[in-house]
């Protein structure tokens, strides 16, 4: 089978990378890709969000599966539009239609779910600018932090977290005069959970699922969880609080009610739900769903899995992906990102990159890379992610921040405490 993987980060390389074990793909082709990408396949320069480029990409290759990996191109229909080209629509895609990718591009959408569904999450309610006054309202009714969320897409962004009421009626006024641009015309306003989040994931052909590794991923810049998000600073899997007891309330709580919920309202769904969730003295709650894997969770989950991954990806395909093999490895893999000096702010890119050859006992999935003349350089503000596996977490990490050392550029950067709040 010829597999087109949309996307250009470390999510992708790291699609790429398991695919490629698989003696059921023939040839994997990259859209855009990266310089670590192109060891796994064949980069292709499209942009997943003009669709038109990415059809005339599945033609000219012969593309059997398309594998989505960003949000937005779902959001904006890209499974609808292979569904209504007579060219593309008996192309499986992996990825919701339109409708289903709601579940991440509108929070309110979301919310309004988990609420007819009695999906645990927080108490919340949407507001626009004409009830601007009705939300000040509700602010003085909840107790702080005030979670403020943008709507819709806001590139990950859109959520903000203040304890002062006056600081929080001007951030409303802010995301409602655009802000965010479209995506905070609406603003979901919800309580407070306070417990500690991982992120859970599966992959359904709308029918029946399979349970993918737990991971656990770190978006501040700072160590000790401090200063800017990021895009994720790292991750672990497995999670150690997500024992067996939590996970079967996160099943019967959260997963089977969100399948059940879908299939109820006839919404199609094909590919992989990403629960965020937290755990609040041992329960499970909603904090968002994303409609694809998460990133740089997919760098230490997909390593566990020991099984022909591609068997998981044919079986959403062929609506069997209940006789489907899924095997996942004991051991820990935990991933550190290394990022551009300056990032998640101004930051300068084609750095030169050293050391990539010196790594072993690990693999380096490319995140914001590029070729300049056979010469690897820095294409983005989250560089390189590198995942290493180990008897235990901690061990894991001692591999991941032993190769990350060997590997150099110029401003280079990373946490160098991952897994800090699970050890002991």
């Amino acid at each position: 089978m010829n597999i087109l993987i949309l996307g250009s980060g470390g999510r992708e390389h790291a699609i790429a990378w398991k695919l490629s074990q698989s003696t059921k793909v023939k040839k994997i082709f990259i859209g855009p890709g990266n310089a670590g990408t192109s060891s796994c396949g064949t980069n292709i320069k499209i942009d997943p969000e003009k669709f038109d480029e990415v059809k005339d990409a599945v033609l000219s290759n012969k593309i059997d599966i398309v594998i989505v990996g960003p949000e937005s191109p779902l959001v904006k229909g890209i499974h609808d539009y292979f569904l209504n080209d007579k060219k593309l629509a008996k192309i499986p895609v992996i990825g919701p239609v339109k409708n289903a990718a709601m579940l991440e591009g509108s929070k309110d959408f979301a919310k309004d779910f988990m609420t007819r569904y009695n999906i645990p999450t927080a108490a919340y309610r949407t507001f626009d600018k004409p009830t601007y006054s009705e939300a000040l309202h509700f602010l003085k009714k909840i107790n702080p932090p005030y979670v403020l969320k943008a709507d819709g897409l806001a590139a990950g962004k859109g959520v903000v977290i203040l304890n002062n009421f006056g600081e929080a009626s001007k951030e409303l006024a802010a995301m409602l005069d655009g802000k965010f641009g479209e995506a905070s015309r609406k603003v979901v306003i919800e309580e407070f959970l306070k417990g500690i989040e991982l992120s859970v994931f599966v992959i359904t052909d709308g029918h029946s699922y399979k349970l993918l590794p737990e991971a656990k991923d770190y978006k501040r810049i700072g160590v000790g969880d401090t200063g800017l998000n990021t895009g994720g600073m790292g991750a672990v899997s497995p999670v150690p609080f997500a024992d067996g007891n939590f996970m079967t309330k996160v099943e019967e709580k959260i997963i089977k009610p969100t399948i059940r919920g879908l299939s109820e309202d006839h919404i199609p769904y094909k590919g992989f739900i990403f629960f965020g969730l937290i755990n609040v003295d041992g329960e499970p709650y909603v904090i968002e769903y994303n409609v694809r894997l998460g990133d740089p969770e997919t760098e230490a989950m997909l390593p566990r899995i020991s099984s022909d991954f591609f068997e998981l990806i044919e079986g959403v395909a062929e609506c069997d992906l209940h006789k489907r093999e899924l095997t996942i490895d004991k051991r820990s893999v935990t991933t550190v990102m290394m990022v551009s000096g300056g990032y998640p702010g101004n930051y300068e890119k084609d750095k030169v990159i050293s050391g990539l050859d010196s790594v072993s006992e690990a693999v380096v999935f490319h995140a914001g890379t590029r070729l300049v003349d056979d010469k690897v350089v820095t294409n983005g503000g989250r560089v390189l992610s590198v995942s290493a596996w180990g008897r235990t977490m901690n061990e894991a990490l001692r591999e991941s921040y032993r190769n990350a050392g060997l590997i150099s550029y110029d401003g280079s950067y990373f946490r160098s405490d991952i897994g800090f709040d699970l050890q002991g």
